[in-house]
């Protein structure tokens, strides 16, 4: 069987998929709660759709319901 390749997407198109502002995307890769999946061939961080949505579900959940800080949240992500 073969399985359906990842969809990876640029910044912009992550950010518009996902309802949050390319800054978040960036923020969060530089501190290391979200990773780039590939990089295209022009450089760009390319990113799984489908991890970096659960990645998004999680945080908002964290802040919102738990009221957790976004160091408690990445001390969460590492356990």
């Amino acid at each position: 069987m073969i399985m359906p390749a990842k969809e990876l997407l640029k910044i912009g198109e992550l950010a518009q998929m996902f309802q949050v502002l390319p800054s978040t995307i960036n923020f969060y890769t530089r501190e290391g709660l979200l990773k780039a999946a590939d990089f295209s061939q022009g450089g760009y961080r390319l990113y799984d759709a489908k991890s970096a949505g659960a990645l998004f579900k999680k945080i908002k959940f964290w802040q919102t319901t738990k009221r957790l800080t976004l160091s408690e949240i990445k001390k969460a992500l590492n356990k």
